[in-house]
């Protein structure tokens, strides 16, 4: 497979019960895999958080962590 790397990101309502506190998760996905996506080569990746995570620098770090896993 070539190409970029690729996000899937699935968060519901159980999740989060409001909008802005669901988009600031997808808005931590989205900024852990944009500061790690250059090692991780042609790779689709879904994320589905665990239910009441917190967005949060804490969040970014911990994924970021596993998307360096990943490009092993």
């Amino acid at each position: 497979m070539l190409g970029p790397p690729r996000l899937g990101i699935l968060i519901s309502r159980k999740h989060a019960a409001r909008a802005s506190e669901r988009n600031s998760i997808k808005r931590c996905i989205r900024e852990a895999f944009r500061l790690e996506q250059e090692g991780l080569g042609a790779l689709d990746v879904l994320v589905r958080p665990a239910y009441g995570c917190k967005p949060g620098a804490a969040m970014i770090v911990r994924l970021r962590r596993l998307f360096a896993k990943l490009a092993r």
